[in-house]
Order: C-alpha cells, then structure tokens, then sequence
C-alpha cells in the first residue's frame, strides 16, 4: 500500500460511536491536520469561483466541464452529486482540480428520464451518491482504469442501481432520479443530522451497519470534512433506514437489518480489523484528472483464498504531495462482477 494512506489509515484515532436504529458511525480523529490547502465544492460554488457545466449545447452523459477561476485548488468527491443542466450526476472519482484551469470531468448519470435543460450550470446537490451504488461504481471505475485508462463507469449499473434504490424506499421519481429518494427520506435523514454530529479534529468515519464495517470516507483536512460530513453520513444512512425491517421502532423499509458480526465486540476492535482488510488489499495507481495520483484497491486474490468469497474490499485514494486528499474504502457482499459486465465495452462505447 502507498505508504502516505497506509500512514494515514495507521494514525487515525477513534473517537465515540455514535448509534441511531441499525447505523454506528465511528469518528476517525487526526493527530494532524493536512497542510495543502484546497476548497470544497460548496465553497468554491458559493463564491462562484467555479462553474460546472455540460460540455457543450448537445451534451454528453459521461462528461462534464469545470472552469476554476480561483486561485486555489478545488476538492470533488467521489459520488458527489451535481444538480441541473440536462440531468443530473455524480463524480467517477476524487478530483483537485487544478487553479485556473478548465477540465474535463468524468461523471455517471444519475437521472435517467431527463435530457433537458434544468439551468446551465450545475449546483450542489446536497447528495453523495447511496454507498451501495457508490461501492458498485468505484468497482466498475477501476475494471475501466484497468482495462482503457479512463475513469468511466458502468452506466448501466449505476441506472439499475438508482432503481433497486428506488424500489427498496418505495419512491418512483418521474425521472428515475437518486435525489428524489433522498428527498423522500428527508424526515429520516434530518433526524440523522441531529444524532450523528461531527467532532473536534474528525477527518472521516467508518459507517457501520447493522454492526457490520460498510465504508469509510476521509479527507486531509478538519475544515473540508466538517462541510461534506452531512452529505457523507447521508449516503450510507439512506440504504440502512431503508432496510430496517418493520419490526424495529421507526422502521419503514421492507428489507431486513444484517444480523451482528459480533455481538459485544467494540467498533473500535472491529475498525481495526476492517482497516487492516483495507492495508492487505492491491493496489494500482493511475493518473488523476487534477492534482495528485488516483490510488485504486482491491482485495487481494490468490491459491490460498476461499471461493467464492464472501465479501471483499474495493477502494480509492487520492494522494497528492504525500498527503492523502480523500480516501474511500468499502465492504462489497458480491465480490464477483455482476453478469451484465460481461457486455462492459459494448454498453460503454454507447454512453460516449
């Protein structure tokens, strides 16, 4: 593992566990604040130092422009969400987009019943995209890296994947968008606000669910996390709300919460134990969009390991000038890719 994340990942503290329904988010505290300086998307679109829009009139699924008039650095997440223009999307992968620059972004869709315009430039959604699909799409993005070099994902997994969701919350939205979900689920969500507050020097989390390691999200510096901690809480409370089963207090989804790992074991004991997954698994580098280098991982296969699998990690992490900017890392149940990627090149040449 690259030795800046592995430091990181090997310096993180543990703060409180914090608990509501079938979701524990376990704050990752940092002994240091990151010395690069950047701003977030929201601030950045706040002083309208930054405008995101289609590439051009007619558009294009998988491509969005971001013209940085400012003269620092600007920090895209990883299935942020961006709202309007001809439909709405999300980022492939992490991004420092540079100053003063215009860059090419790669982006999924995230709406699929719209191309039209909303306005001509994006906002902020408020939306990370849900950690299900946001774990299935970082999966596709590095088959993609590996097999052509770019950050392209599977676009029509990550439609089936918003549809899934959809069904699971029992939200039809008119244009198959991720954030009408988000807004059906807002009572819910605000409540989530409330209990799962940000702490003193918090950097991430690793999101638990139903007592199992689902995610971690975590960026270099205290200020930047502060404003994305919301939307990243978000993104994994939405799919645990949705599958509490009825029988728990406040539960609305159909689904069923997943049973304890280990019951009375500590999520710091079980933190751990997902972090030093997280170290053991493969890595290949690429080239970033922006600033820095995209760091992409896997667990690691081989003679010795039991198949099929029963779960396995996949990863990213965008290191620049030897300080992790953002890492995510997650827990997939089906490690294997779906049978639909068996038709990848033919449904990606289509989306282009």
């Amino acid at each position: 593992m690259e030795s800046a994340v592995q430091s990181r990942l090997q310096s993180v503290q543990f703060g409180e566990a914090q608990t509501y329904k079938n979701i524990t988010v376990l704050p990752l505290i940092a002994p240091a604040d990151g010395r690069f300086q950047y701003c977030t998307l929201g601030e950045a679109l706040g002083t309208w130092g930054v405008a995101i829009t289609e590439v051009s009139a007619a558009g294009s699924v998988p491509d969005l422009m971001v013209v940085n008039r400012g003269n620092k650095p600007v920090l895209l997440i990883d299935g942020e969400e961006l709202a309007g223009a001809k439909q709405n999307r999300v980022l492939n992968t992490s991004i420092l987009i540079k100053e003063i620059s215009e860059t090419r972004i790669p982006v999924s869709c995230t709406e699929q019943g719209r191309w039209s315009y909303a306005s001509r430039a994006f906002a902020e959604s408020g939306n990370v995209m849900a950690h299900k699909a946001r774990a299935r799409k970082t999966r596709s993005v590095h088959e993609s890296l590996q097999a052509f070099g770019v950050h392209k994902s599977d676009q029509g997994e990550v439609w089936d994947e918003v549809a899934e969701l959809q069904r699971k919350a029992c939200c039809m939205s008119p244009t198959s968008a991720m954030s009408d979900v988000y807004k059906a689920r807002d009572e819910d969500l605000k409540k989530c606000d409330e209990i799962f507050k940000s702490v003193a020097n918090q950097i991430g989390f690793v999101a638990f669910i139903g007592g199992k390691p689902a995610g971690l999200d975590m960026v270099s510096l205290t200020s930047a996390y502060a404003r994305l901690h919301p939307k990243l809480v978000r993104s994994y409370a939405l799919e645990a709300l949705i599958e509490v089963p009825p029988s728990t207090p406040g539960g609305k989804g159909k689904g069923k919460a997943a049973p304890e790992s280990a019951p009375g074991t500590p999520h710091s004991e079980l933190a751990r134990a997902f972090l030093a997954e997280i170290a053991a698994a493969e890595e290949r580098q690429f080239a970033s969009v922006g600033h820095g280098t995209d760091y992409r991982y896997r667990s690691k296969s081989g003679p010795s390991t039991p198949t099929p699998r029963p779960s396995t990690i996949c990863g990213t992490a965008l290191v620049h000038e030897n300080e992790v900017i953002h890492a995510a890392f997650f827990r997939l149940d089906d490690p294997e890719q779906p049978a639909h990627m068996a038709s990848y090149r033919n449904r990606r040449r289509r989306y282009e």
